[in-house]
C-alpha cells in the first residue's frame, strides 16, 4: 500500500482547487529549476540545484538522466540515496489530483538504486536500497532492497537472492568485488 494523505475536495475536480494546494508561485519557481536542470548535462549542478532550490534530499554521487521530470508541486518530498541511477526521462511523483480528492505522499529511493528509463514512480513509494526498475516500469508499490521488478503493472522479475545467484560470477558484480 503506498503511503499518502488523502485530502478530500468539494465540487469540480481536485485540480481545479490546486492554488489552494500549493502557492502559485512555488510552482512557477520549481518548473523553472526542473526545467532548467532537465537540459543541463552537468549532474552536480542538477543535484546541486535539487537542494538549494527545490529542498530535496540527494545523495552523493547520484545522477538524474537528461529529461527527468520531478514533481513541480512538490519536490521537497523526494528523497535519493547515494549513487543511484535516475534513467532517461523518469518521472517521479509526490503528489495526484484526482476527482473528489488529491494525495500527497513522500518518494524514498535508496541508495544504489538503478532506475530505467521512462520509468514512472507514483506518490508514497519506497524502493530499497540496491533495487533495480527496468524501463518503463510503473512503479505502483514498495520495492524491496536488492529485489528486480519491472513491467506496467510492476511485478517482482528477481528476488535479492535470485539476484546475487545471478551475479555471483559476474567479474564485475560478482561478491568478490563488492
Amino acid at each position: 500500500m503506498r503511503k499518502t494523505t488523502r485530502f478530500p475536495v468539494e465540487g469540480a475536480n481536485s485540480l481545479w482547487h490546486v492554488y489552494k494546494t500549493v502557492p502559485f508561485w512555488k510552482v512557477v519557481r520549481n518548473f523553472a529549476v526542473i526545467q532548467l536542470a532537465r537540459y543541463t548535462p552537468f549532474l552536480g549542478m542538477k543535484n546541486w540545484l535539487y537542494r538549494n532550490f527545490l529542498g530535496m534530499k540527494v545523495g552523493e554521487h547520484t545522477s538524474f538522466a537528461l529529461m527527468v521530470m520531478l514533481d513541480v508541486m512538490f519536490p521537497e518530498k523526494i528523497s535519493v540515496g547515494r549513487n543511484t541511477v535516475i534513467g532517461y526521462n523518469t518521472t517521479i511523483l509526490a503528489h495526484e489530483y484526482l476527482i473528489k480528492e488529491y494525495r500527497l505522499g513522500p518518494i524514498e529511493i535508496g541508495n544504489e538504486v538503478m532506475i530505467g528509463a521512462n520509468s514512472t514512480i507514483l506518490p508514497g513509494i519506497t524502493i530499497g536500497d540496491g533495487a533495480i526498475i527496468s524501463a518503463g516500469t510503473l512503479v505502483h508499490k514498495d520495492v524491496q532492497p536488492g529485489t528486480f521488478v519491472g513491467g506496467n503493472p510492476m511485478k517482482l522479475i528477481y528476488t535479492k537472492e535470485e539476484m546475487a545467484a545471478r551475479w555471483a560470477d559476474d567479474p564485475i558484480y560478482g561478491k568478490e568485488n563488492k
